[in-house]
């Protein structure tokens, strides 16, 4: 079973600079588990810890319930992908893939079977006579992936494999990625700095920030209910739109209060927010959770608000709306159909069963 398990796992520098601050994380066999964050969170540091390229300053990781802390990286059992595809341009493609089990010692035969299975699923075939130099960066990519394939580990390893890529490669290798998975049954760790990876790749995602990890759940609750506010704007595209509202209670009703205006705060919700009456939080609302009171059939006065728009993005499908509100900067996504003229004045619908309330001091939800 190709479990990973790390235990208050740290990699500090000189000058007590936590780089990853006791990490802990169990990834599942046959899982892809996606670590996110922004650059300098501390990802690729665990990744390479696990990979045995960085030593850990405290801590323990297991894989598959074997202490590997001392081992060397050649003795993980794991294959990575890196960044850069590190081929050598002086050998074809079957070279570079075979090199590996060359190196251990593989017998001719078996070499070539491996070599030319991977090759097969990675629709690579036509391809292996050729030297990198006459490959396009997604056929690369492909050598690379190959390459850790033939090698049949316990465990996959890929840092940030997709970065050099174009935009429409990008998403062509995400589907390719999603596909290898579910044909090798492998368990994966994948590092991004790309949300939209995260979401599309991972059974589970971890968010990283700062060396910590902030939440472990698969993506939905992980976009639907995140832990704090750093999760909160992170995951998605538009971000999370905050405002700072106060909590007000009027004829037995409980609102945010913005100053400019106010919206209600919906049954379910009371519960856990009546204890903060009075008290300044940070509302977030996704911007496809904001809707143009036109084309709302039913909108009710305590969810709508008034708001100036100031840039209107066409994206094809839809349009993102940048507004303000109060005293906030705000943008809604809407139908390709919805397009305001700059400097009007619009009606807003709040869809407030979707809102999230964050502390003002933790930054933790207060809806969880």
């Amino acid at each position: 079973m190709a479990q990973v398990r790390l235990r208050d796992v740290s990699k500090v520098y000189a000058g007590d600079i936590r780089a990853v601050d006791r990490v802990n994380l169990g990834i599942e066999h046959k899982e892809f588990m996606v670590l996110v964050g922004p650059s300098g969170c501390g990802k690729s540091t665990t990744l390479r810890m696990v990979a045995g390229l960085e030593e850990i300053s405290e801590g323990e990781i297991y894989i598959a319930d074997r202490l590997v802390n001392d081992v060397p990286a050649k003795d993980r059992d794991i294959a990575m992908v890196f960044q850069s595809y590190a081929l050598y341009p002086h050998m074809t493609v079957f070279e570079n893939m075979a090199f590996g089990l060359r190196l251990r010692g593989y017998p001719k035969p078996e070499i070539t079977n491996r070599v030319q299975e991977a090759a097969d699923i990675l629709s690579i075939k036509p391809l292996l006579h050729r030297k990198p130099k006459e490959l396009s960066g997604g056929e690369r990519q492909r050598v690379a992936l190959g390459r850790a394939i033939v090698r049949k580990p316990m465990v996959f390893l890929f840092d940030e494999p997709l970065s050099n890529l174009d935009a429409k490669l990008r998403v062509q290798m995400r589907t390719e990625l999603n596909k290898l998975h579910m044909r090798l049954q492998a368990t994966m760790i994948y590092v991004t700095h790309d949300q939209t990876e995260a979401m599309t790749l991972g059974n589970r995602i971890a968010v990283m920030n700062g060396g910590v990890i902030q939440q472990v759940a698969d993506p939905t609750t992980i976009y639907e209910h995140p832990a704090n506010r750093f999760v909160a704007g992170f995951m998605g595209s538009p971000p999370m739109n905050f405002l700072i509202c106060r909590i007000l209670r009027k004829n037995g009703r409980f609102y945010f209060d913005e100053g400019a205006f106010k919206v209600k705060i919906v049954d379910e919700m009371v519960p856990k927010l009546a204890a903060h009456e009075g008290k300044e939080v940070t509302v977030g609302i996704r911007p496809e959770d904001i809707y143009d009171k036109l084309f709302v059939q039913y909108a009710p006065p305590e969810n709508t608000v008034t708001a100036t728009v100031e840039v209107v993005e066409l994206m094809g499908a839809e349009v993102f709306l940048h507004l303000v509100v109060g005293r906030h900067p705000l943008v809604a996504r809407v139908g390709s159909h919805d397009r305001p003229a700059v400097n009007q004045e619009m009606d807003l619908v709040f869809d407030m069963a979707k809102v999230h309330v964050f502390d003002r001091e933790t930054e933790a939800s207060l809806l969880t």
